[in-house]
């Protein structure tokens, strides 16, 4: 498709224009979805609405490319869900089906992303999120079996996240996932929100971060040697495991994941959001926190069958691990409703008097109140009353000038301020809001949106400098009081530790002195039976006694019995002075 080598060396090294010459080639347009983000980096698509044609170029491009440090590719299609009776008896309600469902677009997508995997070494970050991928195109996104020639997953170097949320892969296509992960020396964060898992699913990741924690047992012990301190946070291997709205996970799966975090001294952040744990799976969790100082993130709310006490229990233990607020890893929000109304413009009108006859009259002041839409009725008459203004010269006649200095004096003191507080060009460059009225009925024209006049940037940030320079001697003793509960609590750790060596210590003196105090138990015990008096009198009265019993058989003439009984006839001496010199021996 290119002719020269150094043009093709050259669009390897440009995305977009390699894509705008194969976009030329073929004859169509350049997408400008694929030029948004160029300028970090980072392709970023939302391919619901892009053509089957429009991909040729695209996938060829991100095959060939070496540059881009992003790839995100969503869909947001959802079939059969969600539709209205209108959408389902007027046919052109209804959504088409995006190209990017098919089951070939799929395939090639994997291929063209494994591609780039294989030769780019600055893509950091995958993401296709709500797309229908296969086992078969997981096999092509991961590797390719040809004698233990690996490519994609399997081969990638910079690769560091990685994002399959909403893509319903099963437990099957799980495990094809897995066991390339489990080998990758550059992957740390995967997310596999709303990927149709079960406890399975869990079971075959649990797998994998023990298989990542042997190794990395390993090189800590390797790096050890020497009376070296390894560092943990330098080793590979997964940090984030992101697990929310899979709700057939259950307690078997919460289960599976607290037996591999009794031990694991690497993994950061666990999300379990919405995955059906009852008290069961998060009390093994809990237990598991036990032994677990290294985690800073254990999400699990969203799971009603928890009980309120235990959940909190959870979070407070894990927000004990991650004792500094800077950490990398943050529990992951999502997006209520109430924020999307929020951010909804507000909207300023203009009331214009429809009668003939009226006197129209000119009435200026702040636009706080809501806009009133033709044919309904407000809902709060009181606060859109507007006496009839007086003409000048009659009593109880204020010019307007004056009644809005006195709202302004009004609102000052509302807010806690003077006006010495306010610098003068902030008060008189309030906004005002022009009205037109007349004796008959009135009708409401929407002309532009705006914010409320209330929120005027000059007084907000005078608002904020007031606010500020109240709280900042609190926020200084907040922060004092932050480092002395800091160093309080690492002084009762270094003595807690000492307290524990001082018992150990404690434990084995005792054991020494009792040892020690029955040894010269036994030594007295044996020296005061040798030293007592009448105990040696008694032995020696004994042999005197044998001995004169020997005499008198001698003197019998019984000398051949003590012959037979192995007595040397020397034994036999004098009463007073007995000898045993002869020892038994066996007949």
């Amino acid at each position: 498709m290119i002719d020269s080598v150094k043009v093709r060396r050259q669009c390897l090294l440009d995305f977009y224009s390699h894509y705008e010459h194969l976009c030329a080639v073929q004859g169509s347009v350049p997408l400008k979805a694929v030029k948004a983000n160029l300028n970090q980096g980072a392709l970023d698509l939302t391919v619901d609405r892009i053509k089957a044609a429009d991909w040729a170029p695209l996938l060829n491009a991100v095959r060939h490319n070496k540059t881009l440090t992003s790839i995100a590719v969503r869909s947001f299609h959802q079939q059969g869900l969600g539709e209205s009776g209108v959408e389902r008896y007027r046919t052109y309600f209804r959504r088409r089906i995006p190209a990017i469902r098919s089951k070939d677009l799929t395939g090639q997508l994997c291929k063209a992303v494994k591609g780039c995997l294989s030769i780019s070494d600055v893509l950091k970050n995958l993401e296709l999120q709500g797309l229908l991928l296969r086992e078969r195109d997981l096999i092509l996104l991961t590797k390719v079996r040809m004698r233990c020639y690996l490519t994609g997953l399997a081969k990638t170097s910079s690769l560091e996240s990685v994002s399959l949320a909403h893509c319903p892969i099963g437990d099957g296509g799980k495990e094809i996932i897995c066991q390339s992960v489990k080998n990758s020396a550059s992957i740390r964060c995967i997310n596999f929100t709303g990927c149709s898992l079960t406890w399975r699913g869990a079971e075959h990741m649990a797998n994998v971060l023990k298989h990542q924690a042997m190794k990395r047992h390993n090189e800590a012990w390797a790096e050890s040697l020497r009376y070296r301190r390894p560092d943990l946070d330098c080793m590979t291997g997964l940090r984030r495991i992101t697990f929310n709205c899979n709700m057939l996970v259950g307690d078997r799966g919460a289960s599976a994941f607290a037996e591999c975090l009794g031990e694991d001294l690497w993994l950061k952040a666990l999300d379990l959001q919405q995955c059906g744990i009852s008290n069961e799976g998060a009390k093994s969790l809990f237990d598991a926190l036990q032994a677990n100082t290294t985690l800073v993130v254990l999400d699990v709310r969203k799971n009603p069958l928890i009980d309120h006490v235990l959940m909190k229990s959870i979070i407070e233990r894990v927000l004990m691990n991650g004792n500094s607020a800077n950490s990398e890893y943050k529990w992951l929000t999502s997006p209520s409703s109430k924020d999307a109304l929020k951010t909804r413009p507000k909207k300023r009108t203009i009331v214009l008097g429809s009668g003939r006859k009226g006197k129209a009259t000119i009435r200026i002041g702040l636009t706080s109140k809501k806009s009133v839409s033709p044919g309904k009725k407000n809902p709060s008459v009181k606060d859109n009353y507007s006496p009839k203004p007086l003409p000048p010269g009659t009593k109880g006649f204020l010019p307007w000038r004056t009644a809005e200095r006195a709202k302004r004096c009004s609102l000052m003191r509302n807010l806690g301020l003077s006006l010495s507080m306010v610098p003068p060009e902030t008060v008189y460059s309030i906004p005002v809001k022009v009205t037109v009225e007349s004796a008959s009925t009135s009708e409401t024209e929407e002309t532009e949106e705006s914010d409320d006049v209330i929120h005027h940037p000059d007084l907000t940030k005078s608002l904020d400098k007031i606010n500020v320079t109240k709280y900042q001697p609190f926020q200084l003793e907040l922060e004092e009081c932050l480092l002395k509960l800091k160093e309080e609590r690492r002084a009762r750790v270094k003595a807690e530790e000492r307290i524990v060596e001082l018992e150990i210590e404690n434990a084995r003196l005792r054991n020494v002195n009792i040892s020690l105090s029955e040894v010269l138990h036994a030594q007295s015990v044996t020296n005061m039976i040798l030293e007592d008096e009448g105990v040696l009198g008694s032995i020696e009265n004994s042999f005197q006694k044998f001995h004169a019993f020997l005499d008198l058989l001698k003197d019998a003439g019984l000398g051949q019995l003590a012959a037979l009984a192995g007595i040397d006839q020397s034994d036999f001496g004098l009463l007073g002075h007995p000898q045993m010199n002869s020892t038994l021996t066996k007949p």
